[in-house]
């Protein structure tokens, strides 16, 4: 069918009959939320799930978080926006690390890069240093 839209996820082995598999869409969302926990990333107007559903592409079209798996290893592509006054690669650097460690504590995936693309700087949020 010309309007099927293919549906990316990983199917994970377990100790137990059946299968359990994960959406890459899921993947980015856990890439988004990971993202904006990090002090020093700006939020988007708008309340925080819409915010998080816009980085994955449901509200936009062009997505800010993108992630590929293949053979369980994962690449992650996001786009963030730093508060005014934080060092951008210092946060940027947490970024890396925070979406890495939580996808892969919550899928037992393992996270092979973080590219962070910084597209702006929030100018009412920063710290005051």
């Amino acid at each position: 069918m010309a309007n099927e839209k293919k549906e990316n996820h990983t199917l994970l082995n377990t100790d137990i009959e059946g299968d359990v598999k994960i959406a890459d869409d899921v993947v980015a969302q856990i890439a988004a939320i990971a993202a904006g926990e990090v002090e020093g990333v700006g939020v988007s107007t708008g309340n925080l799930g819409s915010t998080i559903m816009a980085y994955v592409g449901v509200k936009k079209n062009e997505k800010r978080v993108k992630v590929e798996v293949a053979e369980n290893i994962v690449h992650v592509e996001m786009t963030i926006t730093v508060l005014y006054g934080y060092n951008i690669p210092d946060v940027s650097r947490h970024v890396q690390e925070k979406v890495k460690s939580t996808i892969e504590n919550m899928t037992g995936l393992s996270v092979a890069d973080v590219d962070i693309r910084v597209s702006a700087v929030d100018m009412e949020k920063g710290s005051e240093e």
